[in-house]
């Protein structure tokens, strides 16, 4: 008999585990956007199953197909389009518009618009591999061709429908046969924005979702702002059968005017849980403040959508407040920021994109196993491979072994924005007198030191806010910076010509006569300091900055937290182990306690407790230190605050690791 009670209570207690493991972390309810930082123009929203999929416009870089189970944490899965392409093009502005994933007829479909003319492409499972591009014909019911921006939309009577923009007159509605075709049948819908003048700027961007037995019909005026949605009960041409055009988002929200961003549009279509809540996705720029981040490009935000008992649908304005995330799980997904990559699989990793046509022999995970090597395209244009520039602190690290020969022969790591003609960047090459040398340049501003270290050499790059500082080491361990700080925010607020319609991307190139192989490449250094004032995600705490100018996280009182996404403690290729952190905080009160957990609160792991104490007054900042449990690997860092759950504990200038 006490065999089997204990056998039921280890059962029970495995259960409870169980149930523990799956439970929704404290710092997964809630959420504060962007969700996908960086660039994600025109962003689509397809729900497949229990699993999320978006993509959309990525102009000359190749395009990324994101994955998600909870509409909140997305990791990139796929390059639907590949950069070998031929007719991808290579120039600022050009590449792929548009872009939607949806699953039809037993396979995945990949719909996006080159030069004006639509396309897709196929795949057994959305990680691909993808077909190349076919080629979508014009059905000749419609005045004019199928254009850019477009979506698809998929009825519940199993037909779908190509949601069609070309121009500011021309919206359309055209349904698909089995193979991706136009079958004929059109919905042309010229009377929507007729003119000139035109009522709604543009109208693009259209995009069609069903809720209640209506049909939802919603696009942008256009990039400045403005979402519009009408519906109807029965899918046709006829004006009379649609309701005049409202506003999408509550443009009535108090906290408007204080929104980071603002003027919505260009949004995905709306999805609908079991639970009943309704979400869509939509991207935008950081405008505040006199655009001083618009060279980040639209970034992926996560609003709510509600509908009225009269089937009205309003969306939450994206105002600078935590929101109650979806009710659904995680799956394990980190926060979407660019992840370390130590070249070891046999493919390139999907968050990795070309500038530009790219033909494969360009690049090889084979030819060195363990290194990724790059070739330049020619004498005098360079080879990148890039990730989104997606936040305002991080320290990018790669070993780089490059034999340069002449001053044109470059390889490193470089910041590029989207009209591709301004570059932050540290690199190997050599002077007009044959010496190797390390440089870090952006604009007119250019150091160099002597490199006696030879073609291998780590190199490091670091953000904090506008400014980059640039490093080089022998072993990724002693580093000695090239020259000083460069202040770079005409490159982050950098807005001529919609700065090619894209973000800022963020990797690494090499140009000349000569190949460079990179070892690793690391996003957010463990060792490096990192700025508490730039979480990827907080509830409660704001941010301040004193007047000497120093940034700071406040307002941090009790279960409070801070999100430090895509942290790396070592891995192979970078052998270090973490026992120590040391915050850097001031603190007016008795203080409270720092709690370091990794991955998630409560059901992550918890690695260590600092406690913060009186410094006498805030400007006076003091480090403190703890031991941390001996951690590797890559993860999310959250910060969780305890202490007086009245009182403002403290405020954090910076933390960081050591071995």
């Amino acid at each position: 008999m006490k065999k089997n009670i204990t056998t039921i209570l280890i059962g029970l207690s495995g259960l409870m585990l169980s149930l523990a493991g799956v439970a929704q972390s404290p710092s997964f309810k809630t959420y504060m956007n962007p969700v996908i930082p960086g660039d994600h123009s025109d962003c689509t929203l397809t729900k497949i199953g229990k699993d999320f999929y978006t993509t959309g416009s990525s102009f000359n870089p190749t395009p990324v197909i994101y994955h998600s189970t909870d509409l909140v944490h997305w990791e990139a899965i796929a390059q639907p389009v590949s950069a070998a392409w031929p007719l991808y093009g290579d120039n600022p502005t050009g590449g792929c518009w548009g872009g939607q994933m949806v699953f039809y007829n037993n396979k995945y479909w990949d719909f996006f618009s080159r030069a004006n003319t639509m396309y897709f492409v196929t795949a057994n499972k959305p990680q691909g591999p993808w077909s190349m591009p076919v080629k979508i014909n014009n059905p000749p019911q419609l005045p004019f061709g199928l254009g850019y921006d477009n979506s698809v939309f998929i009825d519940d009577n199993g037909k779908w429908y190509l949601v069609v923009k070309n121009g500011q007159s021309n919206n359309a509605i055209v349904e698909l046969n089995m193979s991706g075709q136009p079958t004929g049948v059109v919905y042309n819908l010229n009377w929507l924005n007729p003119g000139p003048p035109f009522k709604y700027s543009w109208a693009e961007g259209p995009v069609m979702w069903k809720h209640n037995g209506y049909y939802y019909y919603s696009f942008a005026r256009d990039v400045s702002g403005g979402q519009k949605v009408m519906r109807s009960k029965i899918l046709t041409a006829d004006k009379s059968a649609w309701t005049t055009p409202v506003d999408l988002f509550n443009e009535n929200d108090p906290n408007k005017d204080k929104s980071i961003f603002f003027n919505p549009n260009h949004c995905s279509a709306v999805v609908e849980l079991k639970d009943g809540t309704s979400w869509l996705l939509h991207p935008l720029w950081a405008r505040a403040n006199n655009n001083e981040w618009y060279g980040q490009g639209r970034q992926g935000l996560l609003n709510q959508v509600r509908y009225d008992s009269d089937n009205n649908a309003i969306a939450d304005y994206p105002t600078n407040t935590a929101k109650k995330a979806p009710l659904l799980p995680s799956s394990g997904i980190p926060w979407m920021v660019p992840k370390s990559d130590f070249f070891n699989e046999k493919t390139l990793s999907p968050e990795w994109s070309f500038l530009g046509y790219t033909p494969n022999s360009l690049y090889s995970l084979t030819a060195r196993p363990g290194w990724l090597r790059l070739f330049p395209k020619s004498p005098t244009k360079a080879n990148t491979v890039i990730k989104t520039d997606a936040e305002h602190n991080y320290s990018l690290i790669t070993r780089l072994d490059f034999n340069p020969k002449s001053i044109s022969d470059e390889a490193g790591i470089r910041i590029i924005n989207g009209m591709e003609d301004l570059f932050a960047k540290i690199y190997c090459t050599v002077n007009n007198q044959g010496q190797k040398i390390i440089c870090f340049s952006f604009n007119k501003a250019r150091y160099e030191v002597a490199n006696t270290f030879g073609n291998t050499v780590w190199l490091k790059l670091v953000r904090d806010e506008h400014e980059l500082t640039g490093f080089f080491s022998s072993d990724g361990i002693k580093w000695k910076p090239v020259g000083h700080k460069i202040n770079v925010e005409t490159l982050d607020r950098f807005s001529r010509n919609y700065n090619g319609w894209s973000g800022n991307r963020q990797g690494l190139y090499v140009q000349g006569a000569n190949f460079a192989d990179f070892d690793l490449y690391i996003y957010r250094d463990a060792y490096t300091p990192i700025l508490a004032a730039c979480p990827a995600n907080q509830f409660g705490t704001t941010n301040t900055v004193l007047p000497n100018g120093i940034a700071l996280l406040d307002n941090i009182h009790n279960n409070d937290w801070a999100l430090y996404a895509g942290v790396e403690f070592g891995d192979k290729g970078y052998e270090k182990i973490s026992h120590m952190i040391s915050i850097s905080a001031s603190c007016i009160t008795k203080g409270g306690n720092v709690e370091v957990w990794l991955d998630s609160i409560g059901t992550g792991k918890k690695i260590a407790t600092c406690k913060i104490m009186n410094t006498g007054s805030l400007a006076n900042i003091k480090t403190f230190t703890a031991r941390t449990i001996p951690t590797t690997g890559r993860h999310d860092v959250y910060l969780k605050f305890t202490g007086d759950k009245a009182a403002k504990l403290f405020v954090l200038k910076d933390f960081v690791f050591t071995e």
